[in-house]
Formats: C-alpha cells, structure tokens, sequence
C-alpha cells in the first residue's frame, strides 16, 4: 500500500523539477521532501528521481507519476459526486499539445467543458511530434499527437488535419523570391522556425529542394510567428486556421503556391472511464469535427 503523502511529494519533485521548488508547493520543509522521497525509495528498493538539473524520474518513477496522477484524478471525481459540488472545488487537467492547436482550434473546443466542471487546465506545449513522450512518462492525462500509435493503456482518437502552407509578405517574396522558391535560392532566404523540435520548415526544404542548412528565426510564439512572417523577417510554415484570414487580406501570401502539408492530429487519453475524460474527450472531437480536415481526406 503506498503513502500517497509521498507519491504526492515525489509528483511536486518532478513536476517543479527541484526539491526547493517542490516544498514551496506542498508548503513543507525540503528536508521533508527529501525525507519522504528517501522512504518512498527505501520502501522499492529502487532509484526513483535522478539528481540532475532538473531532476527527471527513472523508468519507476515515471510509472508511480502515471497512477499517482491516475488516482488523483479518480478521487477527485469521486469527490465532486458524494459533495455534490457545483462550484469550487477545482480539477487540475494536464494537456499535452502543440501550440499550433492551442493557438488556434483547442481553447474553443475546451472553453464550456472548463466552466460547466471547474476546470484548471495545465497546458505542456512541445511539437506535435514530442507529446506523445508526455503522456508515456505519466505527465499528462491527454495528449494531441501526430503520431496514430497508441501508448499501452490509452486509447487513439483520429481528431483530423492542420494544413499548412509555406506563407510571406509579398515585399518579403519579391525581395528574396520574385521566381519563387528553388534549389538554387533556398538555402540562402530566412526561414522562420518555432523551436530547434520543430520539424516542419526542415522536411520541408530537404524533402523538396535537398536543402539542409538555411538562415533562421527560432519564434517559439504562435502569434509572434506571424506576426514576423507579416512584418517580413521571414518566410514559415503556418496552419490555414492562422493563415487564412491574413491571405485574404493580403499581408501574406505563398512563397510556393504548389506546396502545402496536411498535418494529421490524434488525441491520446488514457483508459479513465471518468465522466471528465468522456467529456473532455466528446469536447475535443466535436470541435475538431467542425474545424479540421478529416484525416481520411
């Protein structure tokens, strides 16, 4: 039987990813926290944290995170039914997911699902392509991932495609790609780039001009993205829910109009049948049902 005061600590200790920061949270002394991560240790026999910075968790550590949060996420449903709660009493819900979604399509999806059920959500951003590493070492319930292979103990939900084109201001396209883009230019025009995870402008220029290396912005923003594609640092790859409007408009246009990327979108939760994660999981589909392209398209 486990001491959940100590799966609780060992939770603050890796999400803060300091044993400092992990007191502060539980309001308790870091010796405590050390006190009760070493009994927790002793108690397995194993190596729970690795003592590096941040501190990250082993293999066990990580599956004690996973049902950690599992049962904390049971007990507070289970609470909410017998207190009969209406209001206060709140649910911490941790996402994974990329900013794209976040920037556009996913607070809608969320927003009357957060109010009717006392929500707080807690938002792990990384690339598409990386969530899937956030739900299998226990640190989000849910993830929207690229990827179609489901984690051992989840489900895989098709949600649909982002389309991306490849989008500049015209005054950026006539002073660096009046003939648009080619073999011969690629590797010397600015590109913009979220973060150094993020594949996308990458693929992009290997797969169609063999280019490996170009000048680049690191925007890790979604508004400050095109904001700079617009003010003509750069030329990027940019979802259609963002770009649309700004093509219509004119601020932007595409660099290489006979390029475009469908990025298709999965939403992984765990194997809950919670009426949280039923709910949250019916308020993802739905919107995404109405914003995104079906994945079979």
């Amino acid at each position: 039987m486990f001491d959940y005061r100590q799966l609780a600590t060992l939770a603050a200790i890796l999400e803060e990813g300091s044993f400092d920061r992990a007191a502060q949270k539980l309001f308790i002394t870091q010796s405590a926290v050390s006190q009760r991560l070493r009994q927790l240790e002793d108690k397995l026999g194993q190596t729970l944290v690795v003592r590096s910075t941040p501190l990250t968790a082993t293999s066990a550590g990580q599956r004690l995170l996973k049902h950690y949060k599992q049962v904390s996420l049971l007990e507070n449903e289970l609470d909410e039914d017998l207190q009969n709660q209406d209001e206060g009493g709140y649910t911490t819900l941790t996402v994974g997911l990329n900013a794209d979604s976040i920037g556009t399509w996913f607070l809608d999806a969320v927003r009357d699902f957060v109010f009717e059920n006392n929500i707080l959500l807690d938002l792990k951003v990384d690339d598409q392509e990386q969530t899937h590493h956030l739900l299998r070492t226990g640190e989000v319930l849910g993830c929207i991932s690229s990827s179609a292979s489901a984690v051992q103990g989840c489900r895989c939900i098709p949600l649909g495609q982002m389309v991306y084109r490849p989008l500049a201001s015209p005054d950026f396209i006539t002073r660096y790609a009046p003939e648009g883009l080619s073999t011969e230019n690629a590797s010397n025009i600015p590109v913009a780039v979220f973060n150094r995870k993020d594949p996308l402008q990458h693929r992009y220029l290997e797969q169609k001009f063999d280019v490996t290396k170009f000048p680049h912005h690191l925007i890790p923003t979604c508004d400050g993205f095109v904001s700079a594609l617009i003010k003509g640092f750069a030329y990027g790859l940019i979802p259609d829910q963002q770009g649309q409007e700004h093509i219509k408009s004119g601020a932007l246009a595409s660099i290489d109009p006979t390029y475009q990327i469908a990025i298709p979108l999965y939403w992984h939760v765990w194997n809950l049948q919670t009426d949280l994660m039923k709910g949250l999981t019916r308020s993802l589909t739905s919107e995404a049902r109405r914003v995104l392209i079906p994945i079979s398209a």
